[in-house]
């Protein structure tokens, strides 16, 4: 089925304006959210008495749901603790992020893009191994999955993955060696094959094939959606889902998009960053919040903003507002993300072998 502005406006509905703050924030912007008054500081406070303040850490286009979801924690910490909670926020690239939190940004929780970047914050010693099952659902708390992004109408037809192999058609993607997102699109290209019923072999032949129709790798996600529609290239744009209905809210409105029955879970985790917290003393708070995520009340604003919630109640709630995958894998199945970042990724591998065949 294809999904256009229309369908969007009648599935999402969300304000394009509360979405417009989703971007354009840096790794260093810190947004105050607080019970009454949100105070601009440029110190952290302390951690004492009756108020609490704790940094939260995240990508860009989340920022539409923890707009919302925070102030509802805010209330329900006040209720419950009687204590104030100022929770401050950065955005920006995922990987941008997690340099930041391991270049010194005070971050008591991170909510990033993929694993791996997680990993890199736990290999840097701020965050203990096993924080995965430190929360429900193995610490993820977003999903999505890969789209299709076309010209208004589909004018070159481009339902599924072997379409992007055709001759003629022009594709934009970022590049997997700078973005966590163009990662995810190359492991759903590759598990288009091998995941039904397709060898290593064929996989590495239909993906070669698909990035000779790459006409332009963009270092992120960003800078390709950019590309797609400010500087008009290519006939399809690989994007995440949630961003495509993400862009509807903006009021783009020539959006459409394919999202093929086989798919890759694009899975996003949230942990607390334990150096942090011990020091601190914001270790409480922060696994609060972090456990809140996954509340049926802050689940539904991230399945406002386009997510695909992980919570079962809330999943059976809005499952008529996305198309159904048939054949649904994750990162896990394909080697977990140490063997895929060294088997696809890095330097020599797989990527940069095909990159040679271009």
């Amino acid at each position: 089925m294809t999904y256009n502005s229309e369908k969007l406006a009648r599935f999402f509905p969300t304000a394009a304006s509360s979405v417009l703050l989703a971007i354009g924030l840096s790794a260093n912007t810190l947004l105050p959210v607080s019970a009454g008054t949100a105070a601009q500081k440029t110190q952290l406070i302390s951690q004492k008495g009756k108020k609490v303040e704790i940094t939260l850490v995240s990508y860009a286009v989340t920022k539409a749901a923890y707009s919302k979801i925070i102030p509802q924690f805010v209330a329900k910490w006040k209720r419950e603790k009687g204590q104030d909670v100022e929770i401050r926020e950065s955005y920006g690239g995922s990987g941008s992020q997690t340099r930041a939190v391991i270049d010194g940004l005070q971050a008591d929780v991170v909510a990033l893009a993929l694993a791996l970047d997680t990993k890199k914050i736990e290999k840097a010693g701020l965050i203990n191994p096993g924080w995965e099952k430190d929360a429900p659902n193995n610490s993820i708390v977003t999903r999505s999955v890969v789209a299709l992004e076309t010209r208004p109408g589909n004018p070159k037809k481009i339902k599924t993955w072997s379409d992007l192999a055709k001759p003629g058609v022009k594709i934009v993607t970022a590049n997997p060696k700078t973005s966590g997102g163009a990662r995810w699109n190359f492991l759903a290209l590759w598990g288009a094959v091998t995941k039904n019923g397709g060898t290593e072999t064929q996989a590495l032949n239909f993906v070669t094939q698909v990035f000779k129709n790459v006409v332009v790798l963009p270092k992120d996600a960003r800078e390709s959606s950019d590309v797609f529609y400010k500087k008009n290239q290519g006939d399809v744009l690989l994007n995440y889902e949630n961003e495509v209905i993400l862009a509807a809210q903006q009021g783009k409105t020539d959006v459409s998009y394919e999202v093929p029955a086989t798919n890759i879970s694009i899975e996003g985790p949230v942990t607390v960053v334990d150096k942090i917290v011990d020091k601190r003393g914001t270790r409480e708070v922060s696994e609060a919040f972090v456990k809140f995520l996954f509340t049926p009340e802050a689940q539904r604003e991230f399945a406002k903003v386009g997510f695909r919630p992980v919570n079962s109640t809330v999943a059976k709630e809005v499952q008529s507002r996305f198309p159904k995958i048939s054949r649904l894998y994750t990162v896990g199945s394909l080697g977990g993300w140490d063997g895929v970042q060294k088997k696809f990724f890095d330097d020599g591998a797989i990527f940069d072998r095909i990159q040679g065949r271009r």
